[in-house]
């Protein structure tokens, strides 16, 4: 494992030897530019490991991408590795269908203290809720970014993050996401506590998520990534692209199913990923990631 071979997989050349918020901010840029949300080994009979070395190989030798556990894990390593005074966290990510959240923790997270700061950074959502930048740990506050508008909101030492939805302009309307999801103003993406964590609290996680049969990572086979504007993801055969803010605070959406021949070329091209085994997609749940 070798801090200059990541560097070279997510195209990073800035500096290193200091570390600060502008530096932790560039290679959390380049990350989800180049490494993609995706659980593509779960569709083509493959495991997700939590093993370091393992996240390793895939995400920096394989150019693949990972889930939460894989994304933020390897950030960990890579900003310890740098000097970085940073913790895991837990959190439970909210389903909308539902209004509720998990029993338990299913998402990975960090947090990273810096000059007398706290700040939270996630480089394994995805979607249309991925942060582009480290957010500041403070409730209340409106932290505009790229992708929208996102804020923390605590309540008796639980944490909330939501995002400010914008207005969508669908180039085809038929195949875009369910109305009452459109018609949201605010998202709530998850809740946290600042209870630090260990990595083998997620092994239990990472299993249940890859086989449970209601899980949705079991239920879509997904693959997103940040793009210089916007968002392009592949969920199931349909591909989903979002430029933000594209016109009067409004986000413009194309999508399009694609055929089956179409796939391989398609993640190659669009996510630069190239898989070892076919993929079987799957798209079951009626869960809107957008």
């Amino acid at each position: 494992m070798d801090i200059k071979e990541y560097f070279a997989r997510i195209s990073y050349q800035g500096p290193h030897n200091k570390p600060d918020l502008v530096t932790m901010s560039d290679i959390f840029q380049h990350h989800i530019q180049a490494v993609p949300f995706e659980n593509l080994s779960i569709h083509c009979g493959e495991r997700i490991e939590l093993d370091l070395e393992a996240i390793y190989n895939k995400i920096v030798r394989k150019k693949r991408g990972g889930w939460c556990m894989e994304n933020n894990y390897l950030l960990f390593w890579v900003l310890k590795t740098l000097g970085y005074n940073i913790t895991l966290l837990g959190a439970k990510v909210y389903i909308p269908e539902l209004d509720a959240y998990p029993d338990e923790i299913n998402h990975l997270l960090l947090r990273v203290d810096l000059d007398g700061k706290s700040y939270i950074m996630d480089g394994g959502f995805g979607m249309a809720y991925q942060m582009w930048q480290p957010m500041e740990l403070i409730s209340g506050t409106d932290q505009p970014q790229t992708p929208g508008i996102f804020r923390f909101q605590e309540e008796s030492g639980t944490w909330y993050l939501e995002k400010v939805k914008r207005k969508q302009w669908v180039l085809n309307p038929s195949k875009s996401p369910s109305q009452n999801v459109e018609n949201e103003v605010c998202r709530r993406v998850y809740l946290f506590t600042l209870q630090p964590r260990d990595i083998e609290e997620f092994r239990g996680c990472n299993a249940h998520l890859q086989t449970a049969p209601d899980s949705l990572f079991v239920t879509k086979s997904m693959c997103s990534l940040q793009t210089a504007d916007g968002i392009r993801a592949l969920v199931g055969w349909k591909l989903t692209e979002i430029k933000y803010n594209y016109r009067d605070n409004m986000d413009l959406v194309e999508t399009r199913i694609l055929a089956d021949e179409e796939l391989e070329k398609t993640l190659k091209e669009k996510f630069n990923i190239t898989l070892e085994k076919k993929l079987v997609p799957v798209n079951t749940s009626r869960l809107s990631l957008f």
